[in-house]
C-alpha cells in the first residue's frame, strides 16, 4: 500500500513513557562493542554501574528504542519491513542522560520526500523527564518502491559543515564487529529479523544479516568520545550521520575523525571489503 503523504504529516504527534535503569545503559553499550579489554578503566565507564556514564547515542534505545517502529505504523504509512531501511539519524542533546531515567517521548512524521524508486519518512521526537528537555532525535527511514508520489524530493546534498575537509584524517581507529554483535546489540530492542535471520535477509537482497545501523552509529560515536573527547561523554552536543553502506558481523570499522570548530567530522569504512563507505556526513558538535 502506497504511503500517503498528505495524511501522515497531518496525523497528531503521538506520546509514549520511556523508561530506564543501569541494566539497560550496560546491555546497550556491550552491545556496541565495550567492554574489552574488560578491565580497561577507560571501558568500566561504561560496563561497570558504580562508574557508569551514558553515550548520548543510548536516546536511540532508550525505553526499548520503538518510535521508529511506531512511526511505521503511524496513519498513512502502511510499510513492508523488508522494504525498510534506515537513512540517516540524528540526536541534539540537551543535557547529559541520567543513567536510570523516566521520560516522555512525543513523535511526529516531519516530512516525507519523494526519491522516485523510494520514500524517505523523515520521523521527529522530542524527549523530556520533570526536570525538561533530554534530546531531539530525528530518524530518515528509506522505504524502497514507494516513490513516485510526486512528492517533494527533499534535500540531496550534505551540509557543507559535515563534509571531510581535503587532507588527511587527525585520527584513525579500526574497531572490529564481533560476529554475535547484531544478536546482542538487538536485545536493546530493535527486533528487525534483518538483522538475525538468513532467510530474512534473503528477502532484502542480502545474503546474510547485517549489522544494525544505529549499532555502527553508536559505535562510532564511542570511537570519537574515547579517541577526541578524552572519554567525556558530557562534551556531546550533537551527533548525527548518513548510513552509507552495510555492515557485516565480523568484519572491521575504520573510523577516520578530522577535529576543529567544535565538530569533529567523521567518515567510517569496512576496513575487509576496500573502504567501502559506512558512514558518511557524520558530524559530532562538542561542547
Amino acid at each position: 500500500m502506497p504511503i500517503d503523504a498528505t495524511r501522515a504529516l497531518a496525523a497528531e504527534p503521538w506520546s509514549e513513557t520511556l523508561a530506564w535503569d543501569h541494566k539497560d545503559v550496560q546491555l546497550y553499550h556491550l552491545g556496541i562493542g565495550a567492554g574489552v579489554p574488560a578491565t580497561d578503566p577507560a571501558e568500566l565507564r561504561y560496563t561497570l554501574e558504580s562508574r557508569l556514564h551514558v553515550l548520548p547515542s543510548f536516546a536511540t534505545v532508550a525505553g526499548g528504542g520503538t518510535g521508529m517502529l511506531a512511526g511505521l505504523s503511524a496513519p498513512g504509512v502502511d510499510v513492508d519491513l523488508a522494504a525498510v531501511l534506515h537513512g540517516g539519524q540524528r540526536v541534539d542533546v540537551h543535557r547529559p542522560l541520567p543513567v536510570r531515567g523516566r521520560a516522555v517521548t512525543t513523535s511526529r512524521i516531519a516530512a516525507v520526500y519523494d526519491k522516485g524508486k523510494a520514500a524517505v519518512l523523515v520521523l521527529r521526537s522530542e524527549t523530556a523527564d520533570d526536570d525538561g528537555p533530554l534530546w531531539t532525535s530525528e530518524a530518515d527511514v528509506f522505504v524502497r518502491g514507494e516513490g513516485g508520489f510526486g512528492g517533494e524530493r527533499g534535500p540531496s546534498r550534505p551540509a557543507a559543515d559535515d563534509r571531510v575537509p581535503d587532507r588527511a584524517p587527525d585520527r584513525t581507529v579500526e574497531r572490529p564487529v564481533r560476529e554475535d554483535q547484531a544478536l546482542l546489540y538487538r536485545l536493546s530492542g530493535d527486533w528487525n529479523p534483518l538483522h538475525a535471520d538468513p532467510s530474512f535477509a534473503a528477502l532484502a537482497g542480502f545474503d546474510r544479516p547485517i549489522l544494525h545501523g544505529l549499532c555502527t552509529y553508536g559505535m562510532t560515536l564511542k570511537a570519537v568520545v574515547d579517541t577526541v573527547l578524552g572519554g567525556d561523554v558530557t562534551r556531546v552536543r550533537s551527533y548525527r550521520t548518513r548510513f552509507a553502506g552495510v555492515v557485516f558481523p565480523g568484519e572491521t570499522l575504520r573510523v577516520r575523525m578530522w577535529d576543529g570548530d567544535g565538530r569533529v567530522r567523521v567518515s567510517v569504512t569496512a576496513a575487509e571489503r576496500g573502504d567501502a563507505p559506512v558512514l558518511a556526513d557524520t558530524a559530532v558538535e562538542t561542547r
